[in-house]
């Protein structure tokens, strides 16, 4: 892989994956089983300028691109998924929303906390009853006296509960046919998050339930103009679906990296088992698909950097990564045999990491009617 990179990307990309490999690896296996939140590691990450990294530098960001960003959640997802998408949750979801849709007093108030990644920043999006219908959202706000009464539930929501979360954004009806994105901060009255939910996957990273009962909100933390949420977060949904499609590559090819060097090392026959040709082409397959997905992840980036439409081409990257991890997860593991199987097997934890590549940020079908309805079909 040889793309075109910039001096800065290039050093975006050594930095994170060394970071990766020294600090990560090392403790993944264990985040994993024991589902502790990794706090420490947030702590380096912002430290190291990642927890804000397309943030503008006015806000205490890095001032990065939307590929280096990419390059970042790649390198990350290749050695570990839960830390990958807390930066992503926290990034995309949590602190573009303030970024793109709020005034000037709320960036400068609250941009620089979430931009160094001293505190970390929600979406609720997702209901019991409204997943891939968002637009079926039942929580609703009412303007009463200066403050917002907040009613209602998210469910799925990263990031929420952690002792560092400064708030969420939701969204929420203030009007029969309004929605609107309201800022609740972590510890307003009437505001419950519940205990963090057991996953298949994604152990270490932090997912919640919310209630809202008559949850009392300022006024002022209403974000961009009243009625514009349905708006607001299909674009933040294009943006986020390229961090998720990053999260596809990475995964693909730190399964693929496992098995590599996995086949080099197992001997069956008295021979190396990449020295067979059934293993030699499922290799030469995932090498394939997995530049082929990184192509379209950066050409969304890409697009998007350039101030162009993007929103075909994210969902065309997330619908594709998605599967291809999918596919390379399952060959990966396959290749490992039944030591894949073993829970002390990296592999195994990076195939159950996969399949939420597929559902989050819009599942595969919602992308293929994305995509579907951008050729005018």
């Amino acid at each position: 892989m040889d793309f075109d990179l910039t001096s800065e990307q290039e050093l975006i990309r050594e930095t994170v994956r060394t970071f990766a490999r020294e600090r990560i690896e090392p403790v993944a296996a264990e985040l994993d089983l024991s589902g502790r939140f990794p706090y420490d590691l947030v702590t380096e990450l912002g430290e190291l300028g990642l927890m804000g990294l397309p943030i503008p530098e006015e806000y205490g960001g890095a001032g990065g691109d939307t590929v280096s960003y990419a390059i970042a959640i790649e390198e990350l997802t290749r050695i570990d998924s839960s830390v990958a998408i807390t930066v992503a949750a926290h990034t995309s979801l949590g602190t573009m929303p303030i970024l793109l849709y709020g005034s000037d007093e709320q960036k400068e108030r609250w941009l620089p906390y979430l931009a160094s990644g001293k505190r970390l920043a929600a979406f609720g999006l997702t209901e019991p009853d409204a997943g891939s219908d968002a637009g079926a959202t039942r929580t609703t706000a009412d303007l009463r006296d200066g403050s917002w009464i907040v009613s209602g539930s998210k469910i799925f929501i990263t990031n929420a509960g952690t002792d560092v979360t400064w708030g969420v954004t939701i969204t929420a009806r203030t009007g029969e046919d309004e929605i609107s994105n309201i800022v609740v901060e972590n510890g307003s009255p009437g505001y419950t998050v519940s205990a963090p939910m057991k996953k298949l996957g994604w152990r270490a990273s932090d997912t919640r339930e919310l209630s809202f009962d008559g949850c009392s909100v300022p006024e002022g933390n209403l974000l961009g103009p009243r009625g514009e949420g349905f708006r607001q977060f299909l674009e933040i949904l294009d943006g986020g679906r390229i961090s998720v499609a990053a999260m596809g590559v990475g995964l693909a090819q730190g399964a693929y990296d496992l098995a590599y060097a996995y086949a080099q090392e197992r001997e069956q026959f008295g021979k190396p088992i990449s020295s067979f040709q059934a293993i030699r082409f499922k290799l030469a397959d995932m090498a394939t698909e997995i530049e082929a997905g990184r192509a379209l992840v950066y050409k969304a980036a890409w697009l998007k950097d350039q101030g162009r439409q993007f929103a075909r081409e994210a969902a065309m990257a997330k619908l594709f990564t998605g599967e291809l991890s999918n596919r390379v997860a399952n060959a990966a593991l396959q290749i490992h045999g039944g030591f894949g199987y073993m829970e002390e097997a990296a592999v195994s934890r990076l195939y159950r990491d996969q399949k939420i590549l597929e559902i989050g940020e819009g599942t595969n079908e919602v992308q293929r009617m994305v995509i579907a309805r951008h050729l005018g079909l």
